[in-house]
């Protein structure tokens, strides 16, 4: 089978949003090549989180960024392609920049698809213990703190090098100690749900709206043994359930946080932490007010370039 990619040219605020979107619309997979992700690059081979890169990108992404998707060819792709961009433009209306919002169409012979996916994705250290690894490397822990968590980039966006999961992944570091409950909320590719395994998390529930993405989670957990017990549902946000838990994480945009607060806070435990990233720099507040008004206690905010996380907690039985 052949295949056609679809790649969008737009911001690097908006770079997981556009990955959503695609993966939205039945993309087999995505791929992300972000100017940011180039501007602390010194000499080597080497990329400012540890990944390695290519070089040659830098000619053809000085500002930016494009994000690519497969897809199998079909007469409906032009359609499909109509969708896609108006979704994209639409990102406007949510406080996201997406850049020009250009597509560009191209054939991808399927004996190209694997070599197409590798030039991508490497080993990232996301955290001081935490290694994400897609599943083709033969990557071995470099000292005893260090964790693997095994992705297929192809299945869906939240792979690791996107500002809002990484600081997701660094909010869960900064509040587990092991044994916790947690739900994750949004939880796309699985990564973060893997984290918390790895972090010693005594049971992990994850959720998503979309079914790809709950599919591609599933997978996900397969190639993590550690994570082989993680439950995953199709839902929205956490309407209809009712679960007493320590830790409730989601990496998602800031209007959808906000409905999530009351949901959140009656989910968790007297003490508990909500964990929220995806929040843009111009919805902080928004978001950090709605907080407040559900009733948490906001006790850090981390930033990595425009994007914010925020560790809250639900006020213990003495507060």
């Amino acid at each position: 089978m052949d295949w056609t990619e679809v790649s969008i040219i737009t911001s690097s605020e908006a770079v997981e949003a556009v990955s959503n979107i695609l993966m939205t619309y039945g993309a087999s997979g995505v791929s992300i090549e972000d100017a940011k992700d180039f501007e602390k690059l010194t000499a080597g081979k080497y990329g400012n989180h540890g990944e390695i890169v290519d070089p040659t990108s830098l000619v053809h992404i000085a500002n930016g960024a494009v994000v690519s998707a497969y897809y199998p060819n079909s007469k409906n792709i032009q359609a499909q392609v109509s969708e896609i961009t108006d979704q994209v433009k639409k990102l406007a209306s949510f406080g996201l920049n997406p850049g020009p919002a250009e597509v560009q169409l191209s054939a991808v012979e399927d004996k190209n698809w694997r070599t197409a996916w590798e030039k991508y994705y490497h080993p990232v250290s996301i955290t001081r213990t935490l290694t994400v690894v897609p599943s083709w490397e033969d990557y071995q822990p470099k000292n005893k703190l260090e964790k693997i968590i095994r992705l297929d980039p192809g299945m869906a966006f939240g792979t690791g090098t996107h500002p809002t999961t990484q600081l997701s992944l660094q909010t869960l570091e900064v509040v587990m100690r092991g044994g916790e409950a947690v739900l994750d909320v949004g939880t796309g590719s699985g990564v973060l749900s893997i984290a918390a395994k790895l972090m010693g998390a005594a049971a992990v529930h994850a959720f998503d709206v979309d079914e790809i993405a709950v599919q591609s989670a599933r997978k996900n957990i397969d190639l993590n043994p550690v994570a082989k017990d993680v439950r995953i549902s199709a839902n929205d946000l956490l309407k209809g359930i009712h679960e007493h838990v320590d830790i409730v994480v989601a990496n998602i945009l800031a209007e959808i946080i906000v409905p999530l607060v009351p949901q959140a806070f009656d989910n968790l435990k007297a003490g508990g932490y909500f964990l929220t990233s995806g929040i843009i720099k111009d919805k902080y507040e928004l978001v950090e007010q709605a907080m407040v008004d559900g009733g948490f206690k906001v006790l850090e905010s981390m930033k990595m370039k425009d994007w914010f996380a925020i560790i809250a907690q639900k006020p213990k039985d003495e507060d």
